[in-house]
């Protein structure tokens, strides 16, 4: 080997954003390759967003050889709604939506009552339903190891048995990244693409791509109410605690969700720049930060993966 090759050898490397890409690239192409009938997770969030990008960009110049799956709640705000069915035209996607007020409808899931009621838990009654009926046999979602401790315990690959049941001591192993996507039928497999990343790997990406996301992950000004330690949106779905007083404000989402559930946060950052500068700064995660719903128990989001929860 030359001088030359040598040098060249030794100096090239991925930088870590790209090395993250080339990861979350290589798991989208394997599960096309290996399974039947995949679908991709859609919320409208930055995570799904940027799986989708990645899924553009893993597929090109076909387009993205399964469709997206959006788990509706009913109760979502209308910019994501907006910017789910631009995103499909834009891409000529094909969209499936699993709709919580079917299953409420059809006596199948008991919708709560009160103020502090929401559907958010709803959803996993919907989403075994919506996977059962598509005969999906891998199911994409934009889950990340540092959002939350149940999370962490994820791996890639998350075996779900035939109630779409999640159990951490039946999780495979992946050494040297090979992934074991082997289940019989009525059972799936939950495939995670970017499980390595963090909050701040997504927003350097987001800014780094040029990714168009929802207007509401941007500082803008909104009425909000304050309430167990996070500011909620009022939307024509939060029902007023007595005492409870709306106020102006100038906010963001760092995650969106339901949106009886999801907090945002006072901020001034408009840019992705700005964003990525507030998030490197941050040392609460952005559930933990802004996500009513975990905040049941400790084991809370454990409990709800168990039962087949996203």
């Amino acid at each position: 080997m030359s001088q030359h090759t040598k040098s060249a050898a030794s100096t090239f490397e991925l930088s870590h954003q790209a090395a993250l890409e080339a990861e979350s690239v290589h798991i989208l192409r394997e599960v096309a390759a290996t399974f039947e009938r995949p679908v991709l997770l859609f919320s409208g969030g930055k995570d799904s967003v940027v799986m989708l990008h990645l899924a553009t960009k893993a597929f090109w110049p076909a387009p993205v050889p399964f469709p997206i799956l959006h788990i509706d709640t009913g109760h979502n705000f209308d910019e994501v709604i907006a910017y789910r069915d631009e995103a499909v035209s834009k891409h000529g996607l094909r969209l499936l939506v699993g709709r919580v007020q079917d299953d409420i409808d059809a006596g199948r899931a008991i919708e709560d009552t009160g103020p502090r009621a929401s559907r958010n838990r709803l959803q996993t009654t919907t989403l075994l339903r919506s996977v059962r009926e598509g005969r999906f046999d891998a199911v994409f979602g934009g889950a990340r190891r540092d959002e939350e401790k149940a999370r962490a315990k994820e791996r890639v690959f998350s075996f779900r048995d035939e109630y779409g049941q999640w159990d951490p001591r039946r999780q495979r192993p992946e050494l040297w990244n090979l992934y074991n996507g082997k289940h019989r039928p009525g059972e799936h497999i939950r495939v995670f693409p970017l499980s390595n990343w963090t909050e701040l790997d997504i927003w350097s990406y987001i800014a780094a791509e040029g990714i168009d996301l929802p207007p509401l992950y941007y500082a803008h000004h909104r009425p909000v109410v304050q309430r167990d330690g996070m500011l909620l949106a009022h939307t024509r779905f939060l029902t007023l605690l007595d005492g409870e007083e709306p106020r102006e404000a100038l906010v963001r989402f760092r995650t969106v969700g339901d949106a009886t559930c999801t907090g945002c946060v006072e901020s001034t950052a408009a840019t992705p720049a700005e964003v990525v500068a507030e998030v490197a700064a941050a040392r609460v995660t952005e559930r933990g930060a802004t996500r009513a719903d975990d905040r049941i128990s400790e084991a809370g989001m454990e409990d709800r993966k168990r039962e087949g929860y996203f």
